[in-house]
């Protein structure tokens, strides 16, 4: 099906990593309509905790445009691309963006990691920085177990998702999701 290039839809913009509030301040100065989904997560470093608005899709926010209007836009410093099948962006359902943006005005949201339980993982961020588990549960929080293999011990700790990335393949078989 060849795309409308008329009409102005929502489409999802692909960023490169951490750019997403950059891409947005450019969009502001094209006039640009869009919407970046954040959220509130509050970071410990030695000194002090500092709470930062994030993305809540990393590497995405939405545009609304007609697709005849999309070159400035790909030519803004860290647009990958619109998302889409092949060449083709696809338009997102207005009635869902509109949802979402109604919906986080009033509800408080954070990303889910798409990790399944078994799924080995770094602690990424925190006190325990650098050490290696295996994801034990996700409800009420994410808990992992992390062993120290010389001495055949093992500790389990809740801790939060913002600070796991996972590790090469997890035993289930089903890849993390990334963009």
């Amino acid at each position: 099906m060849e795309p409308d290039f008329d009409t102005v839809h929502w489409y999802a913009i692909y960023t490169s990593a951490n750019h997403e509030k950059k891409v947005a301040a450019q969009l502001v100065r094209l006039s640009v309509e869009h919407f970046l989904p954040t959220y509130e997560s509050v970071r410990q470093w030695s000194d002090r905790r500092i709470r930062l608005q994030l993305p809540l899709f990393p590497g995405y926010l939405f545009a609304h445009l007609a697709l005849r209007d999309r070159l400035p836009i790909l030519q803004t410093p860290g647009v990958v691309r619109l998302v889409g099948t092949g060449s083709h962006p696809q338009p997102l359902d207005a009635a869902q963006i509109e949802s979402l943006r109604n919906g986080l005005a009033q509800i408080t949201a954070a990303p889910y990691l798409r990790l399944p339980i078994g799924q080995r993982v770094r602690v990424a961020a925190g006190p325990l920085l650098g050490m290696e588990g295996v994801l034990l549960r996700r409800k009420a929080g994410p808990r992992v177990v992390i062993s120290i293999e010389l001495i055949r011990r093992s500790f389990v700790v809740d801790i939060d998702v913002d600070a796991l990335e996972p590790i090469g393949h997890n035993p289930r078989g089903v890849s993390p999701v990334t963009p």
